[in-house]
């Protein structure tokens, strides 16, 4: 998936920042190792999701497994990124990040040869492992590399970067599966080996190692009470979809569960000694909700681009190059209106561009559930999905200014990484609830289909196909019907929360 457009904020905080580790020589160097680790990570999140129906495809995947393939990354990442970002001050940014390149670039190199859809699921979660510690190790490597005057240029360099990488990767895996062969998915895992291997060359080679303090320690029992919370929750949420005699548990067990190793999470945190949740943030009520906006509206974003691309391959048969093509708006006005956006909520605070973008988003939503029996791509489906890119660019940097705008200076790195393991951990919820939802729709609609939503068969259309097709269409409806609903709510949250233009001026 897309991932929000990074700002000067989310740079950790000055306090735990070595001014100018690196000398003017080496700063090139930083710069380029932290673009190409984060490449990965972007290229990763949004390919994926496109060749997801050619994996079940040459894997036999269910819809289930399609799901844990995904959600295993995202389940490690989503509680592991604020541990990965500590960790650098802890043991040194430059060691971190390394590794994290390191397993990351091992485990995108097995994921492509997997055999099964089992050991992928595994592999998935190895990487999000790696990516844990990568992802916030480039922009920390960058913030202790550049001195104040020349870092906000660099970030945007990288920012720069990482946007075209965001554009150009969807489109470019989309050519390369719409060859035809199977196993063509493979290859967009194998291209991070050789990506990884220049990375760790170079930051090995040419970046100088940072002296981190000694004083730092890292909160393991947090991070994993929180890979617990999210992990039993994520299952209890996909366990809807399964048949009752598959469930161990029922899903509302599960999902306790989650829930009880939550509060475990909170009530660890209120006692450790270093905790990896700073809970006073939230005492902010601009700052939590922020963050159940961030929740709320990247659960809806994530659910529909996750199954978007799935509905189209496998009910309408289209090629994913043109698929790929779909998220081109999005990325286009995330790069134009971000800046501008910024400077508004600047100015007259978040209020009305977070409120204003989530609606936006929400009314593209609510078309594309309205026209999805259509089946009618580039005059329907793309524009509706222009307005969504509209909607996201008006929002994503306004988001950062209200998470920092909400808490002290010094807590602004903290918070950014709060927030972005809020829209990582969004998405695993998305995923494996909304495609509860879709499976238990597609077999309501099509109970005698021979294969799964979102499978794709290689069959002449018959009556049985007709009514996969429906199905599939319908499934997808009533996912964008939710997320629409999500959307609308997050702008009343926005709305309800958020600092205007009076309250931002007299701030």
């Amino acid at each position: 998936m897309i991932v929000p457009e990074p700002s000067a904020a989310e740079v950790p905080p000055a306090s735990s920042v070595i001014q100018s580790i690196s000398p003017p020589a080496a700063r090139p160097f930083v710069l380029i190792t932290a673009i190409l680790g984060s490449a990965m990570g972007f290229l990763d999140g949004s390919v994926v999701a496109l060749a997801i129906a050619a994996i079940r495809d040459d894997l036999g995947a269910s819809l289930i497994q399609a799901q844990w393939i995904s959600n295993s990354y995202m389940l490690l990442l989503s509680a592991l990124v604020l541990i990965g970002g500590a960790a650098g001050d802890v043991f040194g940014v430059r060691l971190i990040f390394a590794a994290g390149v390191l397993v990351f670039t091992i485990a995108s190199l097995l994921c492509a040869v997997a055999p099964d859809a089992q050991t992928l699921i595994i592999l998935r979660a190895l990487q999000g492992f790696g990516a844990a510690f990568m992802v916030p190790g480039s922009l920390a490597l960058i913030a202790k590399s550049y001195p104040p005057a020349q870092r906000g240029a660099a970030i945007g360099t990288w920012a720069a970067a990482a946007s075209m990488a965001a554009a150009l990767g969807p489109f470019l895996g989309g050519m390369l599966l719409a060859v035809g062969d199977a196993w063509l998915w493979r290859l967009i895992f194998a291209i991070n080996g050789p990506i990884g291997v220049v990375t760790l060359i170079l930051l090995l080679t040419r970046v100088p190692p940072d002296r981190p303090p000694s004083n730092r320690r890292l909160d393991y029992v947090g991070a994993c009470l929180a890979t617990l919370s999210l992990g039993l929750i994520a299952w209890g949420l996909t366990a809807f979809g399964l048949p009752p005699t598959l469930r161990l548990l029922p899903p509302g067990g599960w999902i306790m569960a989650g829930l009880l190793a939550g509060v475990l999470f909170v009530a660890w945190e209120k006692r450790a000694s270093a905790p990896m949740v700073k809970l006073e943030l939230f005492a902010s009520s601009a700052f939590t909700g922020a963050n159940i906006y961030t929740l709320i509206l990247f659960f809806a974003f994530n659910g529909v681009l996750f199954f978007l691309p799935m509905t189209l391959i496998s009910a309408w048969a289209i090629p994913e190059w043109q698929v790929s093509l779909l998220l081109l708006p999005l990325s286009v006005f995330i790069a134009s209106l971000s800046g501008w956006a910024g400077r508004q909520a600047d100015r007259q605070g978040p209020r009305m561009l977070l409120t204003t973008g989530a609606i936006l988003v929400g009314l593209s939503f609510a078309l594309l559930s309205l026209t999805m029996p259509l089946m009618t791509l580039w005059r329907i489906s793309f524009p509706i999905l222009a307005i969504m890119g509209l909607g996201m660019g008006l929002l994503v940097s306004p988001l950062s200014t209200a998470i920092m705008q909400a808490v002290p200076d010094e807590d602004s790195g903290l918070a950014s990484g709060v927030n972005n393991a809020v829209a990582r951990a969004a998405g695993l919820m998305a995923i494996a609830g909304l495609g509860a939802v879709a499976g238990l729709v597609f077999a309501a609609v099509a109970p005698d289909a021979s294969a799964q939503y979102g499978a794709i068969v290689h069959a002449t259309q018959t009556a049985g196909d007709l009514q996969r097709i429906a199905a599939t269409n319908m499934a997808f409806q009533v996912v964008a019907a939710i997320s629409s609903a999500a959307c609308f709510g997050a702008a009343a949250i926005a709305w309800l929360t958020q600092p205007g233009w009076k309250r931002s001026a007299a701030s």
